[in-house]
C-alpha cells in the first residue's frame, strides 16, 4: 500500500500500468483524486491508466467538452472523471451537480481542481505530474484530509 506521500520518478508510458494499480489499491478508502500538471503533462493519460487498472473496458476521453464522463468497470461499479478547465467560474461544477459525484462513494477523478477550490471534499488524494523530457515524468501522489467545516 502507498504511504501518505509516494514519488514515482522517470515514470515512462509503459510504467503507467504499474503506478496506477497502486492508486487503485486506494480507491476504496479515498474516492476523490485531484490531478495538477501542466497541459499536456499526461494527466488524461494517467487517468486512463488508472480506469483500465480498475476495470474499465470502454473506449475513455477526455471530458474536457462534456466535463465529466462516467465509465463502468466489470463489477459494475462507476468512475467519474471530470475536466474542469473550460469552465468560467466555479457555479457551472456546482451546477452540475458535482457535490452529488464527489460524495457518492464512487471514484472521481479530478483535472484542473484549481477550478472548483470550494468543492472539493477534505479527504482527497493529489496527483502531481511533472514533465521531465518528452517521455518521462515525476508523479508525486499525497492524500489530504482537512475539516468539512473548512472548506472555502
Amino acid at each position: 500500500m502507498m504511504p501518505e506521500e509516494a514519488v514515482f520518478r522517470s515514470v515512462t508510458q509503459s510504467d503507467l500500468a504499474d503506478v496506477a494499480k497502486e492508486v487503485v489499491k486506494r480507491l476504496n478508502t479515498i474516492p476523490v483524486w485531484l490531478f495538477h500538471g501542466e497541459m499536456g503533462s499526461g494527466k488524461t493519460t494517467f487517468i486512463k491508466a488508472i480506469c483500465r487498472a480498475a476495470g474499465v473496458e470502454e473506449a475513455m476521453s477526455s471530458p474536457t467538452f462534456s466535463i465529466v464522463n462516467e465509465y463502468e468497470t466489470r463489477e459494475h461499479s462507476k468512475i467519474y472523471h471530470f475536466d474542469f478547465y473550460r469552465i468560467k467560474h466555479e457555479a457551472e461544477a456546482y451546477d452540475i451537480g458535482t457535490e452529488e459525484y464527489f460524495y457518492s462513494g464512487y471514484p472521481c477523478f479530478i483535472e484542473w481542481p484549481e477550478k472548483i477550490p470550494s468543492l472539493i471534499p477534505g479527504r482527497r488524494a493529489k496527483v502531481s505530474i511533472q514533465v521531465e523530457n518528452n517521455t518521462e515524468r515525476t508523479i508525486v501522489i499525497s492524500v489530504h484530509e482537512r475539516e468539512e467545516e473548512n472548506r472555502v
